[in-house]
């Protein structure tokens, strides 16, 4: 795999990344690398779980040593998935902790993949074949998935409306459209703001400047305040990591087959810094297989 290293790094041109994913399959092997039938989905999914369960503990649905501590949110909440692919961690993390949940994604084979999974779970029975693949609550409508296909680039987290593409909202549907927030937004009189906006194996895919204009709006659209006046809403990243430097000098590393950057410890620091966030967690996914990059996950506030 060619690669060329910081200071005189390639920068990503989302069209080139865009058409290389077009040419892999739709499917859990295609979006994660050959790695989708192994231990890799499982154990990438309970580790994001409970990453977000200890810094969000009131997200908690199930009897568990973080329920004690907390009382569980009195409202609806919502996790903006990007780079969200066939909907893996909609389906696998954030459904599990959050009432809705929308979804991003630029690559039209891999949307149209979401959608129909959705749609699948959707028409399925709430006590339906538990071998099944299925995205919790839209069988029972309880809770919802929006579909949308825009780049990261372009995308307006506070103004998700105004998306490339709408595809559907699944599941729970408004039934007083008035009083919804993504309702207000399309009307000009809010925002749509979130609990959780995570970003996975996506962010490579914008250059420096483009991610940092990228993690300022993601900012901007965070709840900023839950009931009680603590501040819980954040940002996760979950990215690959090259090595620092020699010392320790943010390093960077473009992938020309994909047009992505795999970006150090240090220069995801830079960049969180430049844009105005506050690293509160850090944490290794231990348990991958061997052979591929280290990945970490950050949570930003």
């Amino acid at each position: 795999m060619p690669v060329s290293a910081s200071p005189q790094v390639s920068l990503p041109v989302v069209e080139d990344g865009i058409e290389y994913w077009k040419t892999q399959p739709a499917s859990l092997d295609g979006v994660l690398g050959g790695y989708g039938t192994g231990s890799l989905p499982r154990i990438d999914a309970l580790g994001s779980r409970l990453f977000l369960l200890n810094l969000y503990p009131e997200l908690s649905t199930l009897q568990s040593s973080f329920k004690p501590l907390y009382k569980p949110l009195q409202r609806r909440t919502r996790a903006l998935d990007v780079g969200a692919g066939i909907g893996r961690v909609t389906a696998d993390v954030l459904l599990h902790l959050v009432s809705d949940v929308i979804l991003v994604e630029p690559v039209e084979p891999f949307i149209k993949e979401a959608l129909q999974r959705a749609r699948n779970s959707a028409s399925e029975s709430p006590e339906g074949d538990a071998t099944k693949v299925s995205w919790p609550g839209l069988a029972s409508r309880t809770k919802s998935v929006t579909l949308l296909q825009e780049t990261l680039q372009a995308f307006l987290p506070l103004l998700p409306h105004r998306a490339e593409v709408f595809h559907d909202r699944v599941g729970y549907q408004i039934t007083n459209p008035a009083s919804d927030i993504i309702s207000a937004a399309i009307a000009g009189t809010g925002g749509v703001r979130y609990d959780i906006i995570w970003c996975q194996w996506c962010l490579g895919h914008l250059s420096n400047p483009d991610l940092v204009a990228f993690l300022k709006r993601c900012k901007e659209a965070l709840n900023q305040e839950d009931e009680v006046g603590r501040k819980r809403s954040l940002i996760g990243v979950k990215e690959n990591l090259c090595y620092d430097g020699a010392n320790g000098e943010p390093l960077e590393i473009f992938d020309e087959e994909d047009s992505s950057l795999t970006r150090s410890d240090a220069a995801w620091k830079k960049l969180f810094n430049d844009a105005g966030l506050r690293l509160v967690r850090e944490q290794i996914q231990e348990g991958l297989p061997e052979g591929i990059y280290v990945v970490k996950m950050y949570a930003l506030r």
